[in-house]
This record gives C-alpha cells, sequence and structure tokens, in this order.
C-alpha cells in the first residue's frame, strides 16, 4: 500500500499520468541511481581529459586541424567506453543496424531528432570523426578550451560558423546538428529550425537523416526530475539510419527555398521513421515521443 500511494503522489506531483506505473521498485531504485552515478562518472572523466589527456595531446601534434581531429577521436573512444558501462550495468544500451556505415561516414551533415540529454554522446560514440555544433554556455567550465578546440560554437557568425562547418568537413569530419534546436518535449514536437539546411547549402554537403528511437527517456528529457527513470525499463538507443539526402538535387534554387525545402525533407523522413517505429518497435515496451 506505502508503494502505491507513493506512486500516487510521484505521479500527481511530477504529471506522470502517461507514463506506466513503477513495474518493479527494486530495479527502478537501482536504475535512476546507476543513472545519477553514470552523470557523475562521465563528470570525473571530463576533468580528466581537460587536464591530463589533452594537454599530453597538444605537446605531440600542433596542428590545429590535426589536434581537431584527434581530439575527437579520442573523446568518440571515451563516449565508446562510457556507453559500453552503461550497457554492462543494464542502464543504456544502444541498438542499431548500421554500425559500420557509421564509423565510415566521411564529409556528412547528421541531422536527428533529440529526445534526451545523451543523443550527443550516443552519436559520437558511433561516429569517431565528427564535430558538433553546441552552445557557447559549454565552453565557461574548466572543458570550454577542449570544446573550442574540437567543435563549433552556435554563437559565431553564421558566416564563420559556415566556414567552420565547411572546414571540418573538408578533413573527412561529419558535422552533428539536431534542427529541433532543444530536447524533443515530452508532448508534442518542436520546430526544426533551417541551420542545418543553410549550412549544407554553404557547404555543398549532403545530409544524413538518423531517427533515435527506443525506450522512452523519461529522466533525461527536458525539465524531467533529476532523479527520475523509466518507469517500465531501462534505457534503449535505437540509431536508424535513413536515407541520404542529396543537397545536389536542389542546387539551383534560390537558399531561402533550398532551406525551406530540405529542413522540411529531413522532418519528413524523421517524423515518418517515428510513426513507423511506433506501431512496430520489438526491442520496447515504452517508446519516445517525436
Amino acid at each position: 500500500m506505502a508503494s502505491k500511494k507513493l506512486s500516487e503522489e510521484l505521479y500527481e506531483k511530477y504529471n506522470w499520468e502517461d507514463l506506466p506505473e513503477v513495474s518493479n521498485w527494486f530495479l527502478y531504485t537501482y536504475r535512476a541511481f546507476m543513472k545519477l552515478f553514470w552523470i557523475f562518472f562521465i563528470g570525473s572523466g571530463a576533468v580528466i581529459l581537460s587536464v591530463l589527456i589533452f594537454p599530453i595531446l597538444r605537446i605531440f601534434i600542433h596542428r590545429p586541424d590535426k589536434f581537431r581531429l584527434a581530439g575527437q577521436r579520442v573523446i568518440s573512444a571515451c563516449f565508446k567506453f562510457f556507453m559500453e558501462l552503461l550497457d554492462l550495468s543494464h542502464i543504456a544500451k544502444i541498438k542499431t543496424d548500421s554500425k559500420d556505415e557509421f564509423k565510415n561516414l566521411h564529409s556528412k551533415i547528421i541531422v536527428a531528432n533529440h529526445p534526451s540529454i545523451l543523443d550527443t554522446v550516443v552519436l559520437i560514440s558511433l561516429i569517431p570523426n565528427a564535430t558538433v555544433i553546441v552552445g557557447e554556455k559549454y565552453t565557461k567550465g574548466f572543458l570550454g578550451g577542449v570544446i573550442k578546440a574540437c567543435y563549433i560554437i552556435n554563437s559565431l557568425d553564421f558566416d564563420e560558423l559556415c566556414r567552420r562547418c565547411k572546414e571540418s568537413l573538408s578533413l573527412g569530419s561529419n558535422v552533428i546538428i539536431f534542427p529541433e534546436g532543444t530536447r524533443t518535449p515530452r508532448h508534442g514536437q518542436n520546430h526544426f529550425k533551417k541551420g542545418a539546411a543553410r549550412i549544407a547549402k554553404a557547404t555543398g554537403a549532403n545530409i544524413i537523416p538518423v531517427f533515435i528511437g527506443g525506450t522512452d527517456k523519461f529522466g533525461l528529457q527536458k525539465n524531467n526530475p533529476f532523479w527520475s527513470y523509466n518507469t517500465v525499463e531501462s534505457y534503449i538507443y535505437e540509431i536508424i539510419m535513413l536515407e541520404e539526402i542529396q543537397t545536389a538535387d536542389f542546387e539551383n534554387l534560390t537558399e531561402p527555398i533550398f532551406a525551406k525545402r530540405v529542413t522540411n525533407l529531413c522532418a519528413e523522413k524523421i517524423y515518418d521513421a517515428a510513426e513507423k517505429y511506433k506501431v512496430h518497435h520489438p526491442f520496447t515496451k515504452t517508446v519516445n515521443n517525436v
């Protein structure tokens, strides 16, 4: 009775009425605790990267472009190791039929939906040569120097941002962009912004839409209680690579029309994949909201 009463209080306080009730309180408590532990772990790992690994890397690699590529691969390897630890502890698992395809991607713009705070970690763990457009606020902490050296800051003048993207793409890196600009809300959808399409127009790069499916990411979404977790099962990230968008097919369009058409096409492909996933999702009991 106590568990049932507690469950009802939590549902009322955090508006969980659309979630299944906690199926196993022991597993739920373990998963929620381990989620917090691994968040602390990745934070500690970031400190080690900043104060030890990257200074050593700079000793041996002086050219900024070479250092950027090496730094991206180091971070990808660390994120891959982190996701393997999450898998071993039954907290989060990646499923994809395109592991080799992701590993061998070069000079593409990757656009994806954004259901959770771990999406960047998951994609970079699969794509060793990837850069990300990140918010300027992330450059203010102790990792600021590393982020500026390896990734692209969204507060740059748009022409400079495009130049940085083009430079990274020319070196074989892929650029990851979440067109929603923020995490997908628990209810409804975010409007896809046109930045990724505008960058594709400026750089001539093709776009790879990616659908991030899997279990409900409650506990990793925006405005969720910090200590919360999926009430039924562990986190599964099912990553589905969708058909490549050939930007050359739209090259004769003006920039505004190009941006609108390509953005709509990206959204259409990802939303279609989401609708199909909701109908058939054999690995999960719950699903992302997209």
